[in-house]
């Protein structure tokens, strides 16, 4: 009865296309920050589904903490052969150069050093060179022996794609009539077929519309986050996306963070805390644990007036 409780708890419906509320959301998100219900900070991370807490706080016990990484993809071939697109069938969508290959992989090692939870979810943008990160990653993570089903699911998620405008994909490669042409099928089959989830319900459906705004892409990002962590609550959760998805990963559960620079396979870590109270579960909000510089991304927050201690000596 417990599981059928945190399934209706976190029942959710894809917000992918409705791009007017979702930006207005984003705005205030960004404006008003997130308070973190945690009660008290343990000293190290913990999988969903292992009782760490009996701390209590408004919304009952802390009984464990859900995790979600958001990371981008490596480096991509056309910034090492700019030719490449001239001759390409779909040069949108380049592959990963082999430093991209060998970033990923790297990065999947350093992952599987560094965190202390089990990642049970892989999603992951269509677009090739995302694709080819997550088969690299979960390689490593797995200390290169194929991962069992059991043990982790990778699933193909539109709304993880990159911005569709021209600010994002290179006019001089976007199809004319903005169709990039993208199929779950062919995706899913790049990855390796014992780890794809081909039951998995996809929050969006489709692409987003060619030309959406900055704006608008954000508050895709930022919902979709939400909306695969509400889904998958007894789950820590690997997304693979883009530059500018990590970036919103950090203005969103971060008050008033502004990114500098996103690396390739540069990742951010948050967390909420699951609480259990009248026999039901409830999610508190995200936090952002990854300090500036720590894996690839820089951010800065704004220092308060009269917070400067430069003092002139006489």
């Amino acid at each position: 009865m417990l599981s059928l409780r945190l399934l209706r708890l976190f029942s959710v419906r894809s917000t992918c296309n409705q791009a007017p509320i979702l930006q207005e959301s984003y705005k205030v998100y960004k404006e008003t920050g997130l308070r973190s219900l945690s009660t008290e900070t343990p000293t190290r991370s913990v999988g969903v589904g292992s009782v760490k807490m009996s701390s209590r706080g408004k919304q009952g016990a802390i009984v464990s903490y859900q995790n979600v990484v958001v990371m981008r993809h490596g480096e991509r071939f056309d910034n090492f052969e700019p030719s490449w697109a001239a001759t390409a069938a779909r040069p949108w969508d380049p592959p990963l150069a082999e430093a991209g290959r060998k970033r990923a992989f790297k990065t999947g090692l350093r992952l599987r050093e560094s965190v202390e939870f089990p990642i049970g979810r892989v999603f992951v943008s269509p677009f090739l060179r995302c694709l080819q990160t997550a088969v690299e990653l979960v390689a490593s993570l797995s200390d290169g022996v194929a991962v069992k089903p059991s043990e982790v699911k990778v699933s193909v998620e539109y709304g993880l794609c990159e911005m569709m405008n021209s600010k994002a994909i290179r006019p001089n490669v976007a199809p004319k009539d903005g169709n990039m042409g993208f199929d779950v099928a062919v995706c899913e089959a790049m990855l390796p077929a014992e780890i794809v989830d081909k039951n998995v319900e996809r929050m969006c459906k489709e692409l987003p519309q060619w030309e959406e705004s900055v704006l608008q892409a954000g508050a895709r990002y930022q919902q979709l986050i939400k909306d695969l962590a509400d889904k998958y609550p007894t789950e820590n959760l690997l997304l693979v996306t883009h530059g500018e998805g990590v970036k919103v990963a950090v203005s969103s559960f971060k008050k008033d963070a502004e990114v500098n620079e996103v690396d390739y396979c540069g990742y951010v870590e948050l967390r909420r805390p699951m609480f259990m109270k009248d026999h039901t579960f409830a999610a508190g909000e995200f936090d952002l644990l990854t300090t500036s510089g720590q894996t690839g991304v820089s951010y800065f927050l704004p220092r308060p007036l009269g917070s400067d201690t430069n003092q002139t000596l006489p």
